[in-house]
């Protein structure tokens, strides 16, 4: 069973309104580099404005831990991997990445 990150002493689980977002450059480029631009303007209007509409990070599809960390997570939209970092009370983009052919 995978580990939802949850907010100390509240009990809840973490929602993207009530914490702060931060973008890494590493992010922001791969972004750019979405050679499709409907797909690129999906994912920029998901991680800009609808993800903060989310309830809780364990409704984004297929959201699971990266390895054994409790700090790096990653769910899928429009055939790409996002990849998050959540420390304490801040959501960090840090990468998209094209799902690889498995």
């Amino acid at each position: 069973m995978t580990a939802i990150p949850v907010i100390p002493g509240r009990g809840g689980l973490l929602s993207p309104s009530s914490l702060e977002v931060r973008y890494e450059r590493s992010f922001i480029t791969d972004l750019k580099l979405i050679s499709t631009s409907r797909v690129r303007d999906r994912i920029r209007k998901f991680v800009f404005s609808d993800f903060f509409e989310t309830k809780h990070l364990q409704y984004l599809p297929d959201f699971r831990p990266i390895g054994a960390t409790q700090i790096f997570y990653r769910f899928t939209l429009e055939e790409h991997l996002i990849c998050i970092e959540v420390t304490g009370q801040i959501i960090k983009f840090v990468r998209v990445l094209p799902k690889p052919d498995l």
